[in-house]
């Protein structure tokens, strides 16, 4: 069979329920087959036999998930896994298995923040989410088939979850000098929207055993079908909840997460969103902690407003790279390598991974590591007063009608290129493009590049003024409308 098609990046992602209308493709049999070729991978990469290993699942809470679950087990069954059944479990759980519990690897079934009928499995062994490559060998492995058998598994139900809370709660109870009978959050009115996904655990198993109020909390409840927004901290409908929430109950902070507790973001006591770039410059005063020249490294799309509030404010460096979370983990993970401190690697989707923290991408770790700041006193309005925050934001998506879309969206980067830097007196190229090209006007900036599955070009622009947008468009509309393999009607 051929699973390529499932594959998406570092995750296998598919249609997983026909009740939106859309034929499955994340089979059975493919979830058992590339289950299967997981364990056997994992295996080969620590020199054991499949026989030998201790593997998690655990899955979020869509509608698909028990079914998908059942052919997980059973593929690892076939191979003589002790299985560690955690059910409903976070992403960034599943990981921590391997720290806590000593598992070689572990599986999550989820999609993240997409539609209700997708679906998805998301690998990890001790040394963290899989790479493209590795998931490739995987997907090359399933499609042969062929696997041993092995009898004597061990299947093992556990609620992983409670460690996990424990260990969230003992983090905010030694940061702030406290222990749990104390009550460290009593003082607290903090809101949580898990958008009926999985991270309603944290208000009921984290902040509220710690004396948190979490009255006015939302849709904490699992609920597969997500009836209420999506879980998505970049979701408008999404954030305007939390921000209601934390409005009518006079909290002192309100939480979002995505469906998986990957990514997060928050609202202040004033009901302002803390979420892209104001996020991402909390996470770096966290990170750095203090320390001058420390290195944040952040995806292409961050402002100008967070650059100068990194490097000016915090005196640390700003660096810049590819947009995708695993793109900006790995370059931080490459850089402490070579002798940087970077603390911080953060997407403004959300995704904060902090070197103490294993580099992992951990909603509810961040959250954690901001109520610690919440709990010693901290004002976070305070803390971020001197971060700029554009006035207008934009991105249009520009589909590429060629076939051979990657060499065709690199022509049209490189022609805007040659093009910006014919006109020095309206433009400046940004000196430091690691992905596509960033360029400065006297209204703002934008940034054009390729995304790196899908036939499409983001144009990402922002400005310090209202209208300052429309302006750049109609700098540079002129140009894109030369070419007869671009749609670019998203432009206006």
């Amino acid at each position: 069979m051929n699973y390529k098609e499932l594959k998406s990046g570092t995750d296998v992602r598919g249609i997983a329920s026909d009740l939106g209308g859309k034929t499955v493709n994340l089979t059975d049999t493919a979830v058992f087959d590339i289950t299967s070729a997981f364990a056997v991978f994992v295996a080969n990469k620590y020199g054991k036999k499949t026989g030998e290993l201790k593997l998690a699942v655990g899955h979020d809470s869509r509608i698909s998930a028990d079914r998908i679950s059942v052919k997980v087990i059973e593929a690892f069954k076939s191979l003589g896994v002790h299985i560690i059944d955690c059910g409903l479990a976070s992403t960034p759980a599943m990981f921590m298995t391997t720290v806590d519990i000593q598992t070689d690897g572990a599986v999550q079934i989820t999609a993240s923040h997409h539609p209700f009928d997708r679906n998805g499995l998301k690998f990890f062994t001790r040394e963290g989410g899989l790479e493209s490559a590795e998931l490739s060998e995987i997907i090359d492995l399933a499609e042969k088939g062929n696997f041993p058998k092995c009898d004597g598994s061990l299947l093992e139900k556990m609620d992983y979850m409670s460690v996990y809370a424990k260990g969230l709660r003992s983090i905010i109870c030694k940061s702030v000098g406290k222990t749990e009978e104390e009550k460290p959050l009593a003082d607290y009115h903090i809101v949580v929207d898990a958008g009926n996904g999985v991270g309603g655990f944290y208000a009921t198993d984290v902040l509220a055993p710690l004396g948190a109020d979490i009255s006015g909390s939302r849709f904490l409840e699992p609920d597969g079908m997500f009836p209420n927004h999506i879980p998505n901290p970049e979701d408008k409908t999404a954030m305007q909840s939390i921000t209601e929430a934390v409005r009518e109950s006079k909290a002192d902070l309100g939480v979002i997460f995505d469906t998986d507790v990957d990514r997060a973001g928050c609202v202040d006591s004033a009901g302002e969103e803390i979420n892209r770039n104001r996020l991402i410059a909390l996470a770096a005063v966290i990170a750095s902690d203090g320390r001058k020249g420390a290195t944040i490294v952040t995806d292409s799309v961050t402002s100008d407003g967070l650059r100068e509030f990194i490097e000016k404010d915090l005196e640390c460096k700003h660096y810049r790279y590819r947009r995708g979370y695993k793109n900006v983990i790995n370059k931080a993970i490459e850089l402490c390598g070579q002798g940087v401190d970077c603390p911080l690697a953060i997407e403004t989707s959300g995704h904060a991974a902090l070197k103490e923290n294993y580099f992992l991408d951990d909603g509810a770790y961040l959250i954690t590591k901001i109520i610690v700041e919440l709990g010693k006193g901290r004002d976070l309005n305070d803390t971020l007063k001197n971060l700029k925050c554009p006035a207008e934001e934009k991105e249009c998506r520009f589909s590429i009608t060629k076939e051979d879309f990657k060499p065709y969206g690199l022509f049209v980067i490189d022609e805007l290129e040659k093009f910006v830097l014919s006109k020095p007196e309206i433009f400046r190229v940004a000196d430091d493009n690691r992905e596509g090209i960033r360029v400065s006007t006297e209204y703002g900036w934008f940034l054009l590049r390729l995304s790196v599955h899908d036939p499409v070009m983001p144009l990402n622009f922002e400005s310090d003024e209202i209208g300052g947008t429309d302006k750049m468009i109609d700098l540079i509309k002129p140009f894109f409308s030369t070419f007869d393999g671009l749609d670019i009607s998203a432009l206006k």
